[in-house]
């Protein structure tokens, strides 16, 4: 039988802790350990039946592959203390705040021949999975991801949050540059664009159409793909997803059949797998780093085009 790969969670918030959780369910990884700075996390340890640290330096000597789910702002400096010391990394979405941070990192998991894997989970969605082997020569897409301000993300706005993981999805399928782009956005209750919408034309002459939000009351995660042949649908959260195709003078419509999954599970799965098969070692996720440089032109262009506040006489 495989020995488990060793495996440790740095920053066991609202996602991190279900990463801790499925790498205590999964056979393949053994949970020795859990680091926050907030002390009140022990009591999570002690549930997980694993250690407790304050310092992510701790972990260093006893993991052969850690998660990172600490916020934005801190990933380049947690994950390249990690890295530096040959472990493979899960970095949660975004890999960085900065695209030279981002470029380090990269550089960092080829030399030390580590795995370094950026936690875009829509890729993983079995949903997505399903479309990916159905679209082709894709024209248009339509894309909402919306839903209610939490307040756990402080650090950077809703493009940077959430419409990332449209972009990476949206670069996977067309594989093509982008040619144009227009991007429009407002704060309403932080600093940073809490809605935003961008249009993007690529080269080959796809558009996409994307919209994120974090002000609405109900989560909707949905895409939707016009191609030459079809139109297709997909619920992200239901996993649910419906083609419609020209039938002469009608439309026909079929449902397709989904193996329903839990997203993040299949996520460290294949991170794990990675590890074991040397797959991705010294090969890092540099289209995490694409989306990442889409998604910071796309946050300036929202800043400049930003309305500005009315100030009464």
């Amino acid at each position: 039988m495989t020995q488990a790969l060793k495996v440790g969670v740095v920053g066991v918030g609202h996602l991190g802790k279900e990463h801790a959780r499925i790498y205590r369910e999964l056979p393949d990884s053994e949970l020795v350990g859990i680091c926050d700075q907030d002390p009140a996390k022990a009591e999570k340890a002690k549930e997980l039946g694993t250690a407790y640290y304050k310092n992510p330096r701790e972990l260093i000597g006893k993991v052969e592959a850690v998660s990172i789910a600490t916020p934005t702002s801190t990933h380049y400096e947690v994950a390249r203390e990690f890295l530096k010391a040959g472990i493979h990394t899960l970095i949660e979405k975004p890999i960085t705040l900065r695209l030279a941070e981002a470029d380090e990192l990269l550089a960092l998991a080829r030399q030390k021949h580590c795995a370094l894997q950026v936690g875009h989970i829509e890729r993983h969605n079995p949903g997505f999975k399903r479309i990916e082997e159905i679209a082709k020569n894709i024209r248009f897409f339509e894309i909402h991801r919306l839903g209610p301000f939490t307040g756990r993300i402080n650090d950077c706005g809703v493009v940077l949050d959430l419409m990332i993981h449209d972009l990476d999805i949206v670069l996977g399928l067309v594989k093509s540059e982008v040619a144009s782009f227009d991007a429009i956005g407002v704060n309403v209750l932080t600093p940073f664009e809490d809605i935003a919408n961008v249009r993007m034309k690529f080269k080959n002459g796809a558009v996409a159409d994307i919209t994120a939000s974090r002000l609405t009351f109900e989560k909707q995660r949905k895409i939707r793909i016009f191609q030459e042949d079809a139109y297709i649908s997909l619920d992200y959260g239901a996993q649910s997803c419906k083609i419609f195709r020209k039938n002469g003078a009608e439309i026909s419509q079929e449902s397709i059949d989904i193996e329903k999954a839990e997203p993040l599970k299949e996520e460290l799965k294949y991170f794990l797998g990675n590890i074991r098969t040397g797959k991705s070692r010294g090969h890092p996720d540099t289209a995490a780093r694409d989306a990442l440089q889409l998604a910071l032109e796309i946050v300036q262009r929202v800043q400049a085009n930003m309305p500005k506040p009315i100030v009464a006489a």
